[in-house]
């Protein structure tokens, strides 16, 4: 039995960046025997198991042979007679097809086995898949196209982004999930050069099987893509946070729009709402009308999350707009004492039309705050 590291594991030490997520084979081993050493078995589709020590999981090597369209129709086979290079074989590039064996508790003493040439590419900065069973798995597609976010100075080989185009032709990204999706955008729009992924989208015709139906429209309109464009670059520079990132990358959408994407996307509740109230806030914006400016802040409800409100200001302020008016706004709106103004309806309101009573003063006493701001 050996044992290897293998995968982005390999690759990131060779490349001198930091080693966060590794993968194990194990070669030459049976289920049984791994149980015999202290291996606790948590593999369901095929034998993975953790490490009695350090908890790290270890896969039996394995083969795998498809059986419907789709990221999960296949069929693994894991058997003490696969070899290392049967193994790598199965995986995506050839820089990620790379092993190094290891000692008992997992630290990397052996030479680097590189069967597909994997360091070669990693040198030559050149995305590649390892072979023809590349096209088997659709999700390959979309993480091909993070890779070229996260690894800014690679390319794509011509003869990958033409298989990556046969998976799209074949409808084959239609199977995925739209979790499995939504899972690869958020990381690529954190990687180092998030626009790449659009782009690689872009050149393999996947655009319109990740983002907004409009998008692909928007993306081919040279004033849209610039705005994008530059609405990235500057988030990018100024933040982190992959709600800004988003709700940049959607700026041309509308809001209708963005609520049925994000809905069918299965994009989490706050990012989703994030992004809405960025395409409001836009609106709002661009016509400055008190009585829109108080349905904006209500529909964001600044009143119980005036942090959102704070976050979007930062993000357009980063974007270059000028955000005076509205932190005045905000500052002002926050300003009203709600307790006071309840304890003075209660004194001459009827108890059963109290609550009504309450919010009709509120909003009075909050459109005439916005209508003074706008005025000085």
């Amino acid at each position: 039995m050996k044992i290897y590291q293998v995968g982005g594991a390999v690759r990131d030490r060779l490349l001198g960046k930091a080693v966060h997520d590794i993968d194990y084979v194990v070669v030459g081993s049976t289920a049984d025997q791994m149980i015999e050493k202290g291996f606790r078995p948590v593999g369901s589709h095929f034998p993975v198991f953790l490490h009695p020590v350090t908890n790290h999981e270890y896969a039996l090597a394995r083969t795998e042979r498809k059986t419907a369209p789709g990221h999960q129709g296949f069929i693994f086979h894991a058997d003490p007679a696969v070899t290392l290079e049967e193994d790598l074989q199965r995986r995506d590039l050839t820089m990620n097809a790379m092993a190094q064996e290891v000692n008992e508790i997992g630290e990397p003493v052996g030479e680097i086995v590189d069967p597909y040439g994997g360091q070669a590419d990693l040198k030559a900065g050149v995305l590649r898949h390892v072979s023809k069973a590349f096209l088997e798995d659709p999700l390959r597609v979309l993480r091909v196209a993070r890779f070229a976010a996260r690894f800014a100075d690679f390319h794509i080989a011509p003869e990958t982004l033409v298989y990556m185009r046969q998976m799209v032709e074949a409808l084959e990204l239609e199977t995925l999930s739209r979790e499995r999706i939504w899972q690869e955008l958020s990381r690529a729009m954190e990687e180092t050069e998030p626009l790449r992924f659009i782009e690689t989208l872009n050149q393999c015709n996947a655009l319109s099987n990740v983002l907004p139906a409009s998008f692909e429209k928007q993306w081919h309109q040279e004033g849209a893509q610039k705005s994008i464009r530059h609405a990235i670059h500057l988030v990018v520079l100024a933040s982190p946070e992959l709600n800004q990132r988003i709700a940049c990358l959607l700026k041309t959408i509308s809001l209708a729009e963005i609520q049925e994407w994000a809905r069918g996307s299965k994009v989490p509740n706050e990012i989703a709402e994030y992004c809405q109230i960025a395409a409001d806030f836009e609106s709002a914006h661009s016509k400055l009308i008190p009585i829109d400016i108080l349905a904006f802040f209500n529909r964001s409800d600044l009143w119980r999350k005036p942090h959102r409100i704070t976050e979007l200001l930062t993000l357009f302020e980063a974007l270059g707009i000028d955000i005076a008016v509205w932190q005045k706004l905000v500052s002002n709106l926050m300003g009203i004492d709600a307790g006071q103004i309840a304890k003075s309806v209660s004194q001459h309101s009827d108890a059963n039309e109290l609550g009504k009573a309450i919010h009709a003063e509120l909003e009075r006493a909050r459109l005439f705050t916005i209508q003074e701001a706008l005025s000085q």
